[in-house]
């Protein structure tokens, strides 16, 4: 699969605005590493592994959560 690790630009800068930086860390930061269905892992010997939800526990699509949270008015 074609990635576009060569054509992309990734950009960094600091957040001042504390109301802004709290909505960044949880539909960003929080919400991608509660993700369950389409994260992996990544093991010493340089494999990868793709998460699954543990028995009991709800599958959670970071990709999915956001695009809902996006769709609702307000």
């Amino acid at each position: 699969m074609d990635r576009n690790f060569f054509r992309r630009v990734e950009v960094c800068f600091p957040v001042e605005d504390p109301a802004l930086r709290k909505q960044i860390v949880k539909e960003g930061l929080e919400l991608y590493l509660a993700d369950n269905t389409q994260a992996w892992t990544l093991h010493r010997d340089g494999h990868y592994q793709r998460l699954h939800p543990r028995a009991g526990r709800k599958p959670r699509c970071a990709q999915c959560e956001l695009l809902e949270l996006r769709a609702r008015p307000g």
